[in-house]
């Protein structure tokens, strides 16, 4: 754990479900472990309309104050988004760096990229970020690896860094461009060699990369933190003797993705609108595997992927009792309960792909799966 101390910040504007602060502080928590912050303390705030200049009130503004200086926090982690006037207003009135949700995610995924491509997707989405917060944040062009938040230059810098971040939007646009005609190589590729693409899609942290092993043997990087997993990872694996199937690993999504990050990663994502198929995995032990699942089909309803065909998989079962089974099996009809940890219920999921990808080939002879391998039965 790093040394880095945060203190954490809840706030519910208007109406929420009964449980949102705790559950919202649960997962601004663990987002906050995943970027290696040390969380020192926490104020919660429920607001029916917030502060245009803090966020919050002047009295809760002075309670975070006090109770962060004396936990010794280098920053103030908000669970929502600030505007670049309220955030320069609290570091001014706190003289801590305040971080919001989408800056705290920002930060993750700049540690997690490993591509080229990553890197790229992360940057932009970090520029666009990062301008319009210059002049709160005190942000410097060539401190941007440092993370969201560090100390920068005085202001005669900051138009000169203004110029500087707006360039380096452009040419990395001019390189995802790239990445994605390159990426259309790739899929057109797939499709003359007739490989179907399963994407594993699903909530970060569900199991999906653990599964993509128990299906593959990748190898790929598993770890219990959010966004572990943020490039794709592609893999050629048979199905009881069917072959050219490619699974492929997505980044993990997460409820209320900012939709710039969704923009950003349109290359990655495009992995999942151009797939022949899905399968969407669910961690069944979370108390929130529910709205978890609501988010994940809300971001496939954004990139225009909801209708494709897709297996729900119930994952981590060897967690669950017996009546936390049968619960989860009746309320997703359609789910399979499985644990691709210990292998639960593979060998059933492994059916299942195999009767889709048949019932695919059958249903059209023009289907990229039109002179699939045929099964060893």
């Amino acid at each position: 754990m790093s040394n880095i101390k945060a203190y954490l910040v809840i706030v519910q504007i208007g109406k929420k479900p009964r449980h949102y602060l705790d559950e919202s502080l649960e997962e601004i928590t663990e987002l906050a472990r995943s970027c290696e912050r040390e969380v020192v303390g926490f104020s919660k705030a429920v607001l029916p309309e917030p502060s245009p200049s803090h966020l919050i009130r002047k009295g809760k503004m002075e309670e975070v104050r006090t109770a962060a200086k004396a936990a010794g926090a280098k920053f103030l982690i908000f669970n929502v988004d600030l505007s670049p006037g309220q955030a320069r207003n609290i570091e001014t009135d706190c003289k801590i760096t305040p971080v919001d949700r989408t800056g705290l995610i920002l930060d993750i995924f700049a540690k997690r990229a490993q591509s080229r491509e990553g890197k790229l997707q992360v940057e932009l989405a970090r520029l666009n970020y990062i301008l319009p917060r210059l002049m709160g944040l005190g942000l410097k062009m060539s401190r941007l690896g440092g993370g969201i938040g560090t100390r920068g230059p005085g202001e005669q810098e900051l138009e000169w860094d203004r110029r500087k971040i707006r360039k380096r939007i452009a040419r990395v646009k001019d390189e995802l461009e790239k990445v994605e005609k390159h990426r259309a190589l790739i899929r057109l590729s797939r499709k003359k060699k007739h490989f179907t693409t399963v994407a594993l899609v699903g909530y970060t942290n569900a199991g999906k990369s653990t599964l993509m092993n128990a299906l593959t043997g990748a190898g790929a990087y598993v770890e219990d933190k959010l966004f572990a997993t943020l490039d794709p990872m592609t893999r050629l694996q048979s199905v009881n003797g069917q072959s050219n199937i490619l699974f492929i690993d997505t980044v993990g999504l997460i409820k209320d993705l900012p939709h710039g990050l969704v923009k950003a990663f349109h290359a990655t994502l495009e992995e999942v609108t151009e797939a022949d198929m899905l399968i969407h995995v669910l961690d069944a032990a979370s108390p929130h595997a529910e709205q978890q699942k609501a988010a994940v089909d809300e971001v496939l309803q954004e990139i225009n992927a909801a209708e494709k065909i897709s297996v729900l998989v119930l994952n981590k079962a060897d967690l669950l009792s017996d009546d936390e089974k049968r619960r989860a099996e009746g309320i997703w009809a359609h789910g399979m309960l499985i644990s691709a940890k210990s292998s639960l219920g593979m060998n059933g999921l492994i059916v299942k792909l195999e009767g889709i990808i048949q019932d695919l080939r059958t249903a059209s002879n023009h289907s990229p799966l039109a002179d699939f391998g045929h099964s060893s039965s």
